[in-house]
Protein backbone atom coordinates (compact mmCIF):
# COMPACT_ATOMS: atom_id res chain seq x y z
CA UNK A 1 0.00 0.00 0.00
CA UNK A 2 0.87 3.48 -0.69
CA UNK A 3 1.66 6.28 1.68
CA UNK A 4 -1.37 7.62 0.31
CA UNK A 5 -3.63 4.94 1.10
CA UNK A 6 -2.29 4.34 4.77
CA UNK A 7 -1.85 8.00 5.70
CA UNK A 8 1.87 7.62 6.60
CA UNK A 9 2.02 11.34 7.66
CA UNK A 10 0.31 10.92 10.89
CA UNK A 11 3.03 9.38 12.33
CA UNK A 12 5.05 12.64 11.95
CA UNK A 13 2.08 15.04 13.55
CA UNK A 14 3.38 16.91 16.77
CA UNK A 15 2.03 15.65 19.88
CA UNK A 16 -0.27 18.69 19.72
CA UNK A 17 -1.67 18.11 16.73
CA UNK A 18 -5.07 15.78 16.57
CA UNK A 19 -5.48 13.54 13.46
CA UNK A 20 -8.92 14.66 13.28
CA UNK A 21 -10.91 17.83 14.22
CA UNK A 22 -14.20 18.78 15.20
CA UNK A 23 -15.36 21.46 13.24
CA UNK A 24 -18.51 22.12 15.22
CA UNK A 25 -20.65 23.26 12.41
CA UNK A 26 -19.09 26.86 12.43
CA UNK A 27 -19.26 29.62 10.22
CA UNK A 28 -17.42 32.53 9.97
CA UNK A 29 -19.40 34.44 12.11
CA UNK A 30 -19.83 31.61 14.92
CA UNK A 31 -15.83 32.16 15.47
CA UNK A 32 -15.98 35.94 15.53
CA UNK A 33 -19.23 35.81 18.09
CA UNK A 34 -17.54 33.28 19.78
CA UNK A 35 -14.02 35.70 20.04
CA UNK A 36 -16.00 38.47 20.90
CA UNK A 37 -18.26 37.01 24.00
CA UNK A 38 -14.44 35.96 25.70
CA UNK A 39 -12.24 39.01 23.94
CA UNK A 40 -14.05 41.90 23.67
CA UNK A 41 -11.77 44.09 25.94
CA UNK A 42 -8.38 42.73 24.44
CA UNK A 43 -7.31 44.87 21.54
CA UNK A 44 -8.13 43.79 18.10
CA UNK A 45 -6.55 46.18 15.47
CA UNK A 46 -3.86 48.35 15.54
CA UNK A 47 -3.35 50.32 12.64
CA UNK A 48 -0.08 52.79 12.84
CA UNK A 49 -0.75 52.97 16.94
CA UNK A 50 -4.26 53.36 16.49
CA UNK A 51 -5.90 50.82 18.25
CA UNK A 52 -9.36 49.48 19.13
CA UNK A 53 -10.86 46.69 20.83
CA UNK A 54 -13.05 43.86 20.00
CA UNK A 55 -15.85 45.33 21.18
CA UNK A 56 -15.02 48.27 19.45
CA UNK A 57 -14.50 46.51 16.45
CA UNK A 58 -18.19 44.84 16.81
CA UNK A 59 -19.79 48.07 17.37
CA UNK A 60 -18.56 49.37 13.89
CA UNK A 61 -18.94 46.00 12.33
CA UNK A 62 -22.77 46.39 13.16
CA UNK A 63 -22.66 50.28 11.84
CA UNK A 64 -21.08 48.98 8.61
CA UNK A 65 -23.48 46.56 8.02
CA UNK A 66 -26.40 48.70 9.14
CA UNK A 67 -25.32 50.98 6.05
CA UNK A 68 -24.82 48.67 3.73
CA UNK A 69 -28.17 47.50 4.64
CA UNK A 70 -29.31 50.56 3.97
CA UNK A 71 -28.09 50.65 0.11
CA UNK A 72 -30.04 47.38 -0.09
CA UNK A 73 -27.62 44.78 0.29
CA UNK A 74 -29.27 41.54 1.31
CA UNK A 75 -28.26 37.90 2.14
CA UNK A 76 -27.05 36.17 -0.95
CA UNK A 77 -25.99 39.40 -2.44
CA UNK A 78 -22.15 39.83 -3.51
CA UNK A 79 -20.40 42.94 -2.27
CA UNK A 80 -16.45 43.73 -3.49
CA UNK A 81 -13.70 45.28 -1.59
CA UNK A 82 -10.70 46.62 -3.10
CA UNK A 83 -8.26 47.65 0.10
CA UNK A 84 -5.11 47.78 1.51
CA UNK A 85 -4.82 45.90 4.68
CA UNK A 86 -6.54 48.57 7.00
CA UNK A 87 -8.77 48.29 9.90
CA UNK A 88 -11.98 49.29 7.22
CA UNK A 89 -10.75 45.85 5.42
CA UNK A 90 -11.43 43.90 8.44
CA UNK A 91 -14.62 45.82 9.10
CA UNK A 92 -16.01 45.57 5.93
CA UNK A 93 -15.69 41.51 5.83
CA UNK A 94 -17.45 41.21 8.67
CA UNK A 95 -19.96 43.38 7.83
CA UNK A 96 -20.87 41.63 4.96
CA UNK A 97 -21.24 38.21 6.08
CA UNK A 98 -22.99 39.64 8.94
CA UNK A 99 -25.79 40.60 6.15
CA UNK A 100 -25.22 36.92 4.75
CA UNK A 101 -23.88 38.34 1.72
CA UNK A 102 -20.57 37.52 0.08
CA UNK A 103 -17.40 38.89 0.09
CA UNK A 104 -15.87 39.24 -3.23
CA UNK A 105 -11.99 40.00 -2.91
CA UNK A 106 -10.11 42.48 -5.49
CA UNK A 107 -6.72 43.87 -5.83
CA UNK A 108 -7.20 47.59 -5.35
CA UNK A 109 -4.31 48.01 -7.99
CA UNK A 110 -6.14 46.36 -10.42
CA UNK A 111 -6.60 48.12 -13.88
CA UNK A 112 -10.63 49.01 -15.01
CA UNK A 113 -9.64 46.20 -18.16
CA UNK A 114 -8.32 43.61 -15.55
CA UNK A 115 -11.50 44.14 -13.53
CA UNK A 116 -14.40 44.58 -15.98
CA UNK A 117 -14.78 40.69 -16.71
CA UNK A 118 -15.03 39.87 -12.56
CA UNK A 119 -17.36 42.34 -11.43
CA UNK A 120 -19.41 41.43 -14.92
CA UNK A 121 -19.44 37.79 -13.57
CA UNK A 122 -19.68 38.72 -9.99
CA UNK A 123 -22.18 41.40 -10.85
CA UNK A 124 -22.26 42.99 -7.01
CA UNK A 125 -24.21 46.01 -7.17
CA UNK A 126 -21.82 47.17 -4.52
CA UNK A 127 -17.95 47.89 -3.76
CA UNK A 128 -15.91 49.19 -0.94
CA UNK A 129 -12.70 50.67 -2.33
CA UNK A 130 -9.95 52.63 -1.26
CA UNK A 131 -10.01 55.90 -2.18
CA UNK A 132 -7.02 55.97 -5.02
CA UNK A 133 -8.86 53.01 -6.76
CA UNK A 134 -12.35 55.17 -6.74
CA UNK A 135 -11.21 56.65 -9.97
CA UNK A 136 -10.40 53.73 -12.06
CA UNK A 137 -13.61 52.11 -10.55
CA UNK A 138 -16.38 54.61 -11.47
CA UNK A 139 -15.32 53.32 -15.09
CA UNK A 140 -16.87 50.45 -14.28
CA UNK A 141 -20.03 51.69 -13.86
CA UNK A 142 -20.91 51.40 -17.60
CA UNK A 143 -20.13 48.21 -18.23
CA UNK A 144 -21.01 46.62 -15.04
CA UNK A 145 -23.63 46.36 -12.53
CA UNK A 146 -21.73 48.41 -9.87
CA UNK A 147 -24.31 51.30 -8.53
CA UNK A 148 -22.53 52.31 -5.21
CA UNK A 149 -18.76 53.34 -4.73
CA UNK A 150 -18.15 53.25 -1.19
CA UNK A 151 -14.55 55.09 -0.72
CA UNK A 152 -12.35 54.50 1.81
CA UNK A 153 -9.73 56.71 3.24
CA UNK A 154 -7.30 55.18 4.85
CA UNK A 155 -5.41 58.45 7.27
CA UNK A 156 -8.83 58.40 8.96
CA UNK A 157 -8.32 55.41 11.06
CA UNK A 158 -5.01 56.56 12.26
CA UNK A 159 -4.11 57.94 14.96
CA UNK A 160 -5.22 62.02 15.08
CA UNK A 161 -1.94 63.30 15.93
CA UNK A 162 -0.26 61.44 12.52
CA UNK A 163 -3.82 62.36 10.54
CA UNK A 164 -3.38 66.05 11.24
CA UNK A 165 0.63 65.84 10.90
CA UNK A 166 -0.22 64.56 7.09
CA UNK A 167 -2.30 67.53 6.38
CA UNK A 168 0.36 70.46 7.17
CA UNK A 169 2.29 71.75 4.08
CA UNK A 170 5.14 69.99 4.34
CA UNK A 171 6.64 68.26 0.63
CA UNK A 172 7.55 64.82 2.40
CA UNK A 173 4.04 64.90 4.10
CA UNK A 174 2.32 65.56 1.43
CA UNK A 175 4.20 63.17 -0.54
CA UNK A 176 3.54 60.44 2.10
CA UNK A 177 -0.32 61.61 2.12
CA UNK A 178 -0.64 61.14 -1.56
CA UNK A 179 0.52 57.63 -1.73
CA UNK A 180 -2.26 56.99 1.34
CA UNK A 181 -4.96 58.91 -0.39
CA UNK A 182 -6.79 60.69 -3.24
CA UNK A 183 -9.69 62.30 -4.43
CA UNK A 184 -12.99 60.33 -4.72
CA UNK A 185 -15.64 61.53 -6.48
CA UNK A 186 -19.08 60.62 -7.18
CA UNK A 187 -18.32 58.36 -3.46
CA UNK A 188 -19.97 57.75 -0.75
CA UNK A 189 -17.41 58.61 2.08
CA UNK A 190 -17.12 55.61 4.85
CA UNK A 191 -17.68 58.02 7.59
CA UNK A 192 -21.02 58.35 5.82
CA UNK A 193 -21.73 54.54 5.68
CA UNK A 194 -20.78 53.91 8.97
CA UNK A 195 -22.69 57.28 10.31
CA UNK A 196 -25.59 56.52 12.68
CA UNK A 197 -27.90 58.95 9.93
CA UNK A 198 -27.68 56.13 7.46
CA UNK A 199 -28.35 53.44 9.14
CA UNK A 200 -28.06 53.67 12.58
CA UNK A 201 -26.08 51.16 15.10
CA UNK A 202 -26.54 48.16 13.67
CA UNK A 203 -27.36 47.04 17.03
CA UNK A 204 -30.45 45.25 15.92
CA UNK A 205 -28.77 43.33 13.34
CA UNK A 206 -28.82 39.59 13.85
CA UNK A 207 -26.93 36.99 11.39
CA UNK A 208 -29.78 35.13 9.10
CA UNK A 209 -30.62 31.81 9.79
CA UNK A 210 -29.63 30.55 6.06
CA UNK A 211 -26.04 31.41 6.66
CA UNK A 212 -24.62 27.82 7.43
CA UNK A 213 -20.92 26.86 6.68
CA UNK A 214 -22.17 25.55 3.30
CA UNK A 215 -23.26 29.09 2.71
CA UNK A 216 -21.01 30.64 0.34
CA UNK A 217 -18.21 33.35 2.10
CA UNK A 218 -15.79 34.88 -0.50
CA UNK A 219 -15.02 34.88 -3.75
CA UNK A 220 -11.51 34.66 -5.41
CA UNK A 221 -10.68 35.16 -8.47
CA UNK A 222 -7.92 33.12 -9.68
CA UNK A 223 -4.84 34.50 -11.98
CA UNK A 224 -6.80 32.28 -15.20
CA UNK A 225 -3.86 30.53 -16.45
CA UNK A 226 -6.07 30.27 -19.32
CA UNK A 227 -9.10 32.26 -20.23
CA UNK A 228 -10.46 34.71 -18.48
CA UNK A 229 -10.22 34.28 -14.54
CA UNK A 230 -12.21 32.32 -12.52
CA UNK A 231 -14.11 33.44 -9.35
CA UNK A 232 -13.21 30.46 -6.69
CA UNK A 233 -16.19 30.06 -4.32
CA UNK A 234 -15.46 29.47 -0.43
CA UNK A 235 -18.08 28.48 2.07
CA UNK A 236 -17.97 29.47 5.40
CA UNK A 237 -16.94 26.08 6.39
CA UNK A 238 -14.32 25.90 3.76
CA UNK A 239 -12.52 28.81 5.70
CA UNK A 240 -13.08 27.75 9.07
CA UNK A 241 -12.04 24.45 8.61
CA UNK A 242 -8.61 26.12 7.01
CA UNK A 243 -8.63 28.40 10.05
CA UNK A 244 -8.91 25.60 12.64
CA UNK A 245 -6.42 23.67 10.93
CA UNK A 246 -3.80 26.31 11.28
CA UNK A 247 -4.68 27.35 14.59
CA UNK A 248 -3.83 23.41 15.81
CA UNK A 249 -0.81 22.95 13.49
CA UNK A 250 0.83 26.20 15.41
CA UNK A 251 2.08 24.98 19.14
CA UNK A 252 -0.22 27.09 21.50
CA UNK A 253 -1.25 29.35 19.15
CA UNK A 254 -3.97 31.89 20.71
CA UNK A 255 -3.47 30.71 23.94
CA UNK A 256 -1.51 33.58 25.08
CA UNK A 257 -1.09 36.84 24.18
CA UNK A 258 -0.50 37.09 20.42
CA UNK A 259 0.01 39.82 18.03
CA UNK A 260 -0.28 39.32 14.28
CA UNK A 261 1.80 40.82 11.63
CA UNK A 262 -0.67 41.73 8.72
CA UNK A 263 1.82 42.30 5.89
CA UNK A 264 0.65 39.96 3.66
CA UNK A 265 -2.27 41.28 1.65
CA UNK A 266 -5.59 40.66 2.76
CA UNK A 267 -7.72 40.40 -0.97
CA UNK A 268 -5.57 37.22 -1.30
CA UNK A 269 -6.56 33.75 0.67
CA UNK A 270 -3.48 33.39 2.35
CA UNK A 271 -3.29 36.27 4.16
CA UNK A 272 -7.14 36.54 4.57
CA UNK A 273 -7.05 33.27 6.53
CA UNK A 274 -4.20 33.83 8.17
CA UNK A 275 -4.66 37.41 9.83
CA UNK A 276 -8.06 38.14 9.40
CA UNK A 277 -9.84 34.85 10.40
CA UNK A 278 -6.95 33.23 12.40
CA UNK A 279 -6.17 36.59 14.02
CA UNK A 280 -9.81 37.04 15.17
CA UNK A 281 -10.29 33.48 16.24
CA UNK A 282 -7.42 33.27 18.22
CA UNK A 283 -8.11 36.74 19.75
CA UNK A 284 -5.18 38.31 18.80
CA UNK A 285 -3.77 42.09 18.47
CA UNK A 286 -3.71 42.60 15.00
CA UNK A 287 -1.27 44.93 13.20
CA UNK A 288 -2.34 45.99 9.80
CA UNK A 289 0.07 47.09 7.48
CA UNK A 290 -1.03 48.85 3.77
CA UNK A 291 1.96 47.57 2.65
CA UNK A 292 4.96 45.28 3.31
CA UNK A 293 7.27 48.31 3.51
CA UNK A 294 10.30 47.61 5.73
CA UNK A 295 10.69 50.26 7.89
CA UNK A 296 7.12 49.89 8.98
CA UNK A 297 7.81 46.35 9.33
CA UNK A 298 11.03 47.16 11.91
CA UNK A 299 8.63 49.71 13.61
CA UNK A 300 6.22 47.04 14.73
CA UNK A 301 9.20 44.33 15.50
CA UNK A 302 9.78 47.04 17.49
CA UNK A 303 7.55 48.70 19.35
CA UNK A 304 4.77 45.79 19.22
CA UNK A 305 6.46 42.20 19.25
CA UNK A 306 5.04 40.57 16.81
CA UNK A 307 4.23 36.53 17.44
CA UNK A 308 3.07 35.24 14.31
CA UNK A 309 4.07 36.01 11.23
CA UNK A 310 2.81 34.73 7.86
CA UNK A 311 4.73 35.90 4.65
CA UNK A 312 6.46 34.55 1.88
CA UNK A 313 9.98 33.76 1.68
CA UNK A 314 11.30 36.97 0.41
CA UNK A 315 9.48 38.82 3.36
CA UNK A 316 11.21 36.49 5.90
CA UNK A 317 14.85 37.16 4.44
CA UNK A 318 14.19 41.01 4.13
CA UNK A 319 13.38 40.87 7.91
CA UNK A 320 16.22 39.07 8.73
CA UNK A 321 18.41 41.99 6.93
CA UNK A 322 17.14 44.53 8.22
CA UNK A 323 17.03 43.33 11.61
CA UNK A 324 20.81 42.50 11.37
CA UNK A 325 21.67 45.49 10.29
CA UNK A 326 19.82 47.88 12.50
CA UNK A 327 20.99 45.46 15.69
CA UNK A 328 16.81 44.47 16.74
CA UNK A 329 15.97 41.81 18.57
CA UNK A 330 13.01 40.07 16.56
CA UNK A 331 12.88 37.18 19.49
CA UNK A 332 9.33 37.53 20.22
CA UNK A 333 8.39 35.84 16.99
CA UNK A 334 7.30 32.31 18.50
CA UNK A 335 6.06 30.62 14.76
CA UNK A 336 6.17 31.96 11.08
CA UNK A 337 4.69 29.85 8.21
CA UNK A 338 5.91 30.21 4.40
CA UNK A 339 3.90 29.70 1.18
CA UNK A 340 3.86 30.94 -2.15
CA UNK A 341 7.02 30.09 -3.11
CA UNK A 342 9.77 27.88 -2.25
CA UNK A 343 11.39 28.71 1.65
CA UNK A 344 15.31 28.53 1.15
CA UNK A 345 17.16 26.28 3.72
CA UNK A 346 19.50 29.40 4.32
CA UNK A 347 16.56 31.54 4.94
CA UNK A 348 14.97 28.84 7.53
CA UNK A 349 18.37 29.55 9.37
CA UNK A 350 19.03 32.78 10.07
CA UNK A 351 15.50 33.19 11.11
CA UNK A 352 15.16 30.68 13.41
CA UNK A 353 18.96 31.87 14.75
CA UNK A 354 17.83 35.40 15.24
CA UNK A 355 14.13 34.86 16.75
CA UNK A 356 14.44 31.38 18.40
CA UNK A 357 11.03 29.79 16.93
CA UNK A 358 10.03 28.10 14.02
CA UNK A 359 9.37 29.08 10.56
CA UNK A 360 8.21 26.10 8.57
CA UNK A 361 7.30 26.10 4.74
CA UNK A 362 3.39 25.45 3.50
CA UNK A 363 1.98 24.89 0.51
CA UNK A 364 -1.49 25.67 -0.99
CA UNK A 365 -3.72 27.03 -3.17
CA UNK A 366 -7.02 29.57 -3.37
CA UNK A 367 -9.60 27.15 -4.11
CA UNK A 368 -8.34 25.16 -0.99
CA UNK A 369 -8.89 28.26 1.73
CA UNK A 370 -5.55 28.03 0.99
CA UNK A 371 -3.69 25.53 2.65
CA UNK A 372 -3.83 22.14 2.37
CA UNK A 373 -0.14 21.10 3.33
CA UNK A 374 2.34 22.35 6.00
CA UNK A 375 6.18 21.07 7.69
CA UNK A 376 5.61 20.07 11.29
CA UNK A 377 6.41 22.77 13.64
CA UNK A 378 8.29 20.69 15.77
CA UNK A 379 11.41 20.66 14.07
CA UNK A 380 10.93 17.75 12.01
CA UNK A 381 10.43 19.56 8.84
CA UNK A 382 12.07 18.45 6.02
CA UNK A 383 13.72 20.67 3.44
CA UNK A 384 13.25 20.86 0.22
CA UNK A 385 9.83 19.52 1.05
CA UNK A 386 6.03 21.57 1.39
CA UNK A 387 5.45 18.90 4.61
CA UNK A 388 2.93 16.92 5.31
CA UNK A 389 -1.22 17.19 4.86
CA UNK A 390 -2.88 18.87 7.79
CA UNK A 391 -5.67 17.01 9.90
CA UNK A 392 -8.85 15.58 7.81
CA UNK A 393 -6.94 16.32 4.38
CA UNK A 394 -6.12 13.76 1.70
CA UNK A 395 -3.52 13.80 -0.78
CA UNK A 396 -2.56 11.46 -3.55
CA UNK A 397 -0.28 11.16 -6.59
CA UNK A 398 -1.42 10.47 -9.76
CA UNK A 399 -0.69 9.45 -12.94
CA UNK A 400 -1.60 12.47 -15.11
CA UNK A 401 -1.96 10.43 -18.01
CA UNK A 402 -4.78 8.54 -16.00
CA UNK A 403 -6.07 10.17 -12.46
CA UNK A 404 -7.28 7.05 -11.56
CA UNK A 405 -3.91 5.09 -11.53
CA UNK A 406 -1.47 6.19 -8.37
CA UNK A 407 1.91 7.03 -8.82
CA UNK A 408 4.13 4.74 -6.50
CA UNK A 409 5.56 6.35 -3.67
CA UNK A 410 8.71 8.39 -4.68
CA UNK A 411 7.42 8.97 -8.51
CA UNK A 412 6.37 12.04 -10.05
CA UNK A 413 2.51 12.87 -11.06
CA UNK A 414 -0.01 15.34 -10.37
CA UNK A 415 -0.71 16.49 -6.68
CA UNK A 416 -4.69 15.55 -5.79
CA UNK A 417 -6.08 16.50 -3.04
CA UNK A 418 -9.17 16.47 -0.68
CA UNK A 419 -10.39 18.00 2.61
CA UNK A 420 -12.96 20.51 4.49
CA UNK A 421 -10.89 23.70 3.40
CA UNK A 422 -11.57 22.66 -0.61
CA UNK A 423 -14.00 25.04 -2.49
CA UNK A 424 -17.46 24.60 -3.60
CA UNK A 425 -16.53 25.30 -7.32
CA UNK A 426 -16.21 28.79 -10.04
CA UNK A 427 -18.64 31.28 -10.13
CA UNK A 428 -21.22 30.72 -13.56
CA UNK A 429 -18.26 27.75 -14.42
CA UNK A 430 -20.08 24.44 -14.41
CA UNK A 431 -18.04 23.11 -16.98
CA UNK A 432 -14.40 24.83 -15.54
CA UNK A 433 -15.61 23.04 -12.23
CA UNK A 434 -16.59 19.74 -13.41
CA UNK A 435 -13.23 19.46 -15.14
CA UNK A 436 -11.12 20.82 -11.66
CA UNK A 437 -12.35 17.71 -9.97
CA UNK A 438 -11.59 14.00 -10.47
CA UNK A 439 -14.25 11.78 -8.79
CA UNK A 440 -14.26 13.71 -5.76
CA UNK A 441 -11.18 15.07 -5.76
CA UNK A 442 -9.27 18.03 -6.41
CA UNK A 443 -6.94 18.67 -9.18
CA UNK A 444 -3.94 21.18 -8.20
CA UNK A 445 -2.33 21.51 -11.50
CA UNK A 446 0.97 20.92 -9.81
CA UNK A 447 3.36 18.08 -10.20
CA UNK A 448 4.68 16.57 -7.20
CA UNK A 449 6.33 13.32 -5.04
CA UNK A 450 4.85 11.67 -2.00
CA UNK A 451 8.06 9.90 -0.26
CA UNK A 452 6.68 7.01 1.57
CA UNK A 453 6.57 8.24 4.78
CA UNK A 454 4.34 10.63 3.35
CA UNK A 455 6.31 13.90 3.19
CA UNK A 456 5.60 15.39 0.05
CA UNK A 457 7.65 17.63 -2.64
CA UNK A 458 6.35 19.74 -4.82
CA UNK A 459 7.92 20.02 -8.49
CA UNK A 460 6.23 22.22 -11.10
CA UNK A 461 3.04 23.48 -12.54
CA UNK A 462 2.01 21.52 -14.87
CA UNK A 463 1.23 24.59 -17.47
CA UNK A 464 4.98 25.84 -16.49
CA UNK A 465 6.67 22.44 -17.55
CA UNK A 466 9.54 23.28 -20.49
CA UNK A 467 9.29 20.88 -23.06
CA UNK A 468 12.51 20.78 -24.36
CA UNK A 469 13.88 18.21 -27.29
CA UNK A 470 11.17 15.99 -25.96
CA UNK A 471 12.11 16.21 -22.20
CA UNK A 472 10.16 17.83 -19.61
CA UNK A 473 12.45 20.28 -17.07
CA UNK A 474 10.88 21.58 -13.92
CA UNK A 475 11.67 25.16 -13.67
CA UNK A 476 11.27 25.08 -9.67
CA UNK A 477 14.70 22.37 -10.13
CA UNK A 478 16.65 24.40 -12.13
CA UNK A 479 15.82 27.80 -10.14
CA UNK A 480 16.50 25.41 -7.02
CA UNK A 481 20.45 25.07 -8.55
CA UNK A 482 20.83 28.90 -10.09
CA UNK A 483 19.67 30.19 -6.30
CA UNK A 484 22.74 28.63 -4.54
CA UNK A 485 25.09 30.07 -7.08
CA UNK A 486 26.82 32.87 -4.74
CA UNK A 487 26.30 35.42 -7.57
CA UNK A 488 22.50 34.98 -8.27
CA UNK A 489 19.93 37.02 -5.64
CA UNK A 490 16.66 35.85 -7.63
CA UNK A 491 15.76 33.94 -10.48
CA UNK A 492 12.70 32.74 -13.07
CA UNK A 493 13.76 30.01 -15.45
CA UNK A 494 11.12 29.90 -18.18
CA UNK A 495 10.35 28.11 -21.73
CA UNK A 496 11.16 30.16 -25.46
CA UNK A 497 9.56 28.87 -27.86
CA UNK A 498 10.95 27.63 -30.66
CA UNK A 499 10.34 27.10 -34.35
CA UNK A 500 10.23 23.32 -34.35
CA UNK A 501 7.74 23.46 -31.08
CA UNK A 502 9.41 22.87 -28.36
CA UNK A 503 10.95 25.02 -25.80
CA UNK A 504 14.38 26.79 -25.14
CA UNK A 505 15.11 26.89 -21.54
CA UNK A 506 15.79 30.15 -20.73
CA UNK A 507 16.80 31.86 -17.44
CA UNK A 508 16.07 35.56 -15.90
CA UNK A 509 17.74 36.53 -12.91
CA UNK A 510 18.70 39.11 -10.90
CA UNK A 511 22.31 39.80 -9.40
CA UNK A 512 23.83 40.20 -6.03
CA UNK A 513 25.42 43.65 -5.34
CA UNK A 514 28.96 43.52 -7.37
CA UNK A 515 28.11 40.85 -9.29
CA UNK A 516 28.50 40.89 -13.18
CA UNK A 517 26.59 38.70 -15.42
CA UNK A 518 28.80 35.17 -16.63
CA UNK A 519 26.42 33.48 -19.15
CA UNK A 520 28.99 30.66 -19.91
CA UNK A 521 30.45 30.59 -16.14
CA UNK A 522 26.76 29.80 -15.07
CA UNK A 523 26.79 27.61 -17.20
CA UNK A 524 29.38 25.71 -16.68
CA UNK A 525 28.10 25.93 -13.15
CA UNK A 526 24.53 24.14 -14.19
CA UNK A 527 25.97 21.67 -15.99
CA UNK A 528 28.15 19.89 -12.67
CA UNK A 529 24.23 19.62 -11.28
CA UNK A 530 21.76 19.30 -14.15
CA UNK A 531 21.19 16.97 -17.24
CA UNK A 532 22.60 18.45 -20.24
CA UNK A 533 18.96 19.57 -21.43
CA UNK A 534 18.19 20.99 -18.21
CA UNK A 535 20.60 23.80 -18.34
CA UNK A 536 19.68 27.36 -19.82
CA UNK A 537 20.57 28.10 -23.17
CA UNK A 538 20.32 31.82 -22.34
CA UNK A 539 20.42 34.09 -19.02
CA UNK A 540 19.38 37.39 -18.94
CA UNK A 541 19.89 40.19 -16.46
CA UNK A 542 16.92 42.10 -14.91
CA UNK A 543 17.39 44.50 -12.32
CA UNK A 544 13.75 43.13 -10.65
CA UNK A 545 11.74 40.54 -11.43
CA UNK A 546 8.12 40.95 -11.61
CA UNK A 547 6.43 39.97 -8.50
CA UNK A 548 2.59 39.55 -7.44
CA UNK A 549 1.74 41.34 -4.17
CA UNK A 550 3.11 38.08 -2.35
CA UNK A 551 6.21 38.37 -3.08
CA UNK A 552 5.86 35.23 -5.64
CA UNK A 553 7.69 35.95 -8.76
CA UNK A 554 5.42 35.88 -11.59
CA UNK A 555 6.95 33.93 -14.39
CA UNK A 556 4.53 33.64 -16.61
CA UNK A 557 5.03 37.65 -17.03
CA UNK A 558 8.96 37.02 -17.65
CA UNK A 559 8.48 35.00 -20.07
CA UNK A 560 5.99 37.31 -21.80
CA UNK A 561 8.32 40.15 -21.18
CA UNK A 562 11.20 38.05 -22.77
CA UNK A 563 9.19 37.00 -25.74
CA UNK A 564 8.03 40.83 -26.46
CA UNK A 565 11.78 41.82 -26.24
CA UNK A 566 13.14 39.05 -28.10
CA UNK A 567 10.40 37.36 -30.07
CA UNK A 568 9.79 33.39 -30.12
CA UNK A 569 14.00 33.01 -31.32
CA UNK A 570 15.74 34.48 -28.56
CA UNK A 571 19.69 35.50 -29.19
Amino acid sequence: MSAADTKAWLKHYPEWVPHNLDYRNLTILDAYDNNLAFNADRTALNFFGRTQTYAELDAQVRRAAAGLRAFGVRPGDRVAILLPNCPQHIIAFYAILKLGATVVEHNPLYTAHELTHPFQDHAARVAICWDKSAPMLEKLRETTPLETIISVDMTEAMPRLQRLALRLPVPQLRKTRAKLTGEAPNTVPWEVLIGSALGGSGRDIETPESVTPETIALILYTSGTTGAPKGAQLSHGNMTANMIQGKHWVPNLGEQKEVFLAALPMFHAYGLTMVALEGVYCGAEIVLLPAPDMKLIMQVMKKYKPTWIPGVPALYEKIVEAAVESNLDISSVRAAFSGASSLPVSTVEKWERLTGGRLVEGYGLTECSPILVGNPMDGNRRPGYIGIPFPDTDIRIANPDNLDEAQPDGTEGEVLARGPQVFKGYLNQPEATANSFHNGWYRTGDIGVMEEDGFIRLVARIKEIIITGGFNVYPSEVEEVLLAHPDIKECAVVGMPRADGSENVCAAITLVEGAALDPEGLKEYCREQLTRYKVPRKFYHFEQLPQDQMGKIRRREVQAQLIARYGGNPS
